[in-house]
């Protein structure tokens, strides 16, 4: 598959691209919460407008000893990473940067995540926000090796690291059909880098402090990462832009959306989980599970060549 490099205008189109998409996941998420509450749906689909116009409105709240151009920073990261995220992502035949490396920049994107919430815990000298950040570095630590093996294994499939050259190994047969685990535990992890559904918990702290502008920030930061992480198992287990009759970058869009409205119709649907319930688990069952796959994929890739 030949991708090639927008240039620099495009950027912010493609920024645009993804806080739209992530709108429309604070939409729905919305309208389902007023469907469990016995609301009308109309409002919940306005939640967005409504939580910014609110948000705008409102004044910025410090509290004694902050450091504020930490928790600014941390607060403006999750937005920050996931655009980095996206950038890697073919747009069907367009990508901002085709990277040789795209995967491991995906990988370390994420872990950019880790400083941002952590930063935005820091920041406000406060120890519900402090607590909160180091439980969702211990939570961190226990999907992020899972997830590595589970990005390894469309790159060894592929036989490249570039996104571009994933999508086209997955012309004939897409990665999820004979790489469920890994696609599983990939899932799983976009829940917790986005502070997200039953794994979003721990985190939910550093909002505490947090208002205004600086509020919005984390709150759109959120439905960002989780739209970046849907974009990104898009392309590295759903075939990408492949598929019938549609444009490649339609397809794109589509099966993002659908993976996108999956992760949020299933976070009122699953039980909260603990830090230190979800490391036995992650590191017990997901860790080796996901090996066998990886070395599966490893087997079929050396009896094909």
């Amino acid at each position: 598959m030949t991708v090639t490099e927008v240039s620099v205008g495009w950027v912010p189109m493609a920024a645009a691209l993804l806080l739209v998409v992530a709108a429309a996941a604070a939409s729905l998420d919305g309208a389902l919460a007023a469907r469990s509450a016995g609301q009308p749906l109309g409002g919940g689909l306005l939640t967005p407008v409504a939580e910014t116009t609110r948000l705008f409105r409102q004044r910025r709240r410090t509290t004694a000893a902050a450091d504020l151009p930490l928790q600014r920073i941390g607060g403006a990261g999750l937005l920050t990473a996931a655009l980095l995220m996206v950038a890697v992502v073919p747009f069907g035949r367009w990508t901002v940067a085709d990277l040789t490396v795209g995967i491991v920049w995906f990988n370390a994107m994420d872990v950019l995540v880790w400083a941002a919430v952590w930063l935005a815990g820091w920041g406000p000298n406060s120890a519900h926000a402090l607590v909160a950040g180091y439980r969702f570095l211990a939570q961190a630590l226990s999907y992020e090796l899972p997830l590595m093996f589970a990005l390894t294994a469309p790159a060894v499939a592929a036989g490249s690291l570039r996104l571009g050259d994933v999508v086209a190994a997955q012309s004939g047969l897409w990665f999820v059909v004979w790489m469920p685990v890994a696609f599983g535990v990939f899932c799983v992890a976009v829940a917790g880098f986005s502070v997200w559904g039953p794994l979003g918990a721990p985190a939910s702290g550093v909002f505490t402090e947090a208002s205004g502008v600086d509020r919005w920030l984390l709150s759109t930061g959120r439905y960002a990462l989780l739209t970046a992480g849907a974009a990104f198992g898009t392309t590295a287990f759903l075939g990408g832009g492949h598929g019938p009759l549609l444009p490649a970058w339609l397809w794109l869009l589509v099966k993002t959306a659908g993976l996108l409205a999956v992760l949020v119709a299933l976070r009122r649907r699953l039980p909260v989980v603990a830090p230190e319930r979800f490391a036995a688990p992650a590191w017990l069952v997901a860790l080796p599970l996901v090996l066998l796959q990886l070395l599966f994929v490893s087997v079929v890739v050396v009896v094909q060549a």
